[in-house]
């Protein structure tokens, strides 16, 4: 049954706000894993930024990342704040959210282009911070158990929530 009362972007803001609070949660304290001397951590977080951009419309989704990801390093690692809400702007790029499907041929392997998003994203962030180009290893090893355990994640949770037929909720189709 269609509601009627609730205007749809009203619907789209309120689970954009929820979807980035649960990405500060993932973030900044649910499996934080701090790497390295660089003030760097392993997350879930952009398994959620991964969602919000297979779910909803991409300005939407850059509003999940940029707010969840941003505020999150506000609260545990604040150097990184201005890089994390571009990388994060940027991670929702290479998903689709315009089929009813959510685990589509495209964002079956967006998350490969994420991860390089990633990788190249806090490589060149480390390198204007720090001046130095030997933390490629550290930052490419963290960017990858990162992206690993969060494409996992994604693809759990997306299949669970198309099976759900989840976006008929969001969108009351």
């Amino acid at each position: 049954m269609k509601d009627t009362n609730i205007n749809p972007k009203t619907r789209l803001i309120a689970i954009t706000g929820a979807m980035a609070a649960i990405t500060i949660l993932f973030t900044a304290y649910l499996f934080h894993i701090p790497v390295g001397a660089n003030g760097g951590y392993i997350h879930f977080g952009d398994s959620i930024i991964y969602l919000a951009a297979v779910l909803l419309p991409t300005p939407y989704a850059m509003a999940v990342g940029a707010l969840g990801g941003g505020i999150a390093d506000l609260l545990t690692a604040p150097m990184w704040t201005i890089a994390t809400v571009i990388i994060k702007i940027l991670l929702v790029l290479p998903f689709s959210s315009k089929n009813a499907k959510l685990l589509t041929k495209r964002n079956l392997f967006a998350p490969v282009i994420a991860f390089l998003i990633t990788g190249v994203g806090y490589y060149i962030a480390e390198a204007i911070l720090f001046g130095t180009q030997a933390a490629l290893i550290a930052s490419i090893s963290g960017s990858v158990i990162q992206a690993f355990g969060s494409a996992v994640f994604f693809y759990s949770a997306a299949f669970a929530l198309e099976n759900a037929k989840i976006k008929k909720l969001i969108y009351l189709t």
